[in-house]
Formats: structure tokens, sequence, C-alpha cells
């Protein structure tokens, strides 16, 4: 098998069929993507401006993790122009539809901040305090 070759985009496999938690879980779940689906839902954005948001993320996890949310319809990569020109990412209609959940989770986050002992302040590029409008 060789290592450079794209493993295709494939999505996350529900691990109890049937089970809706465990299907939302599958398609979003995971440490980086309600933050992308945040930064998304914002604007689109190139692989580099998310990487810059989301930092300390590595290159090969958001990568991963952009396949699979493009996999589960969430996402979608638009190419620019011709290699090796930038692509960029966009919610996808469907993308849309998770982002009351976003929200959601950006709210309960906020109040759990509050009942937390002092964190640092993440810098203004990369703090996820805005509402999703």
């Amino acid at each position: 098998m060789d290592k450079k070759a794209p493993s295709g985009n494939p999505s996350r496999a529900n691990p109890l069929p049937g089970c809706p938690m465990a299907a939302a879980f599958a398609a979003i779940g995971g440490k980086w993507k309600l933050t992308l689906l945040y930064w998304l839902a914002h604007d689109e954005t190139h692989f580099a401006g998310l990487r810059r948001r989301a930092a300390p993320i590595t290159p090969k996890v958001l990568t991963e993790q952009l396949r699979e949310l493009e996999a589960d319809g969430l996402v979608e990569r638009v190419e620019t122009g011709p290699v090796p020109a930038p692509v960029v990412y966009r919610l996808t209609p469907y993308g849309a539809t998770v982002l009351p959940v976003v929200e959601g989770v950006r709210v309960w986050g906020e109040a759990h901040l509050r009942r937390s002992p002092a964190e640092a302040s993440p810098a203004a590029s990369m703090s996820c305090a805005d509402r999703i409008a």
C-alpha cells in the first residue's frame, strides 16, 4: 500500500446501527469536528485558515477530520483552480442543519468555562465566543 496515496473520504462507522446518538457522534464526534464546523459556519476558508484557527491541530488530523466531514456530506471541498491552487472548505446545506447543535454546545461551553477555574484566554483569532448567525 502506498502511504502517500489518498485514502479516500471514509466516514466513521456507526458502532450501534440504528441508534441516532451513535450516528450523530460518528458524524460530528471527535476533538475537532465541532470546532471546524463552528469556523465554517462563519465563512468558507482555506486549509491554512482552519489550521490557524484550530491550533494546535496538526495538518494530518485536520485533513482526516475534514475528509470525514466531507464523507458525511457536512463539508465540501472546492478547488479554486488548477493544482497547486488552494482549495476552499465550506458547509453544505446539509452541514448547516447541524449548526443549532454546534451553537448549543458553544453556549454550554461558555457556562462551563464560568464554572471552571480560570483558563488562559485564547488569542482573538482562535476565540469561539461569537454566536453562529
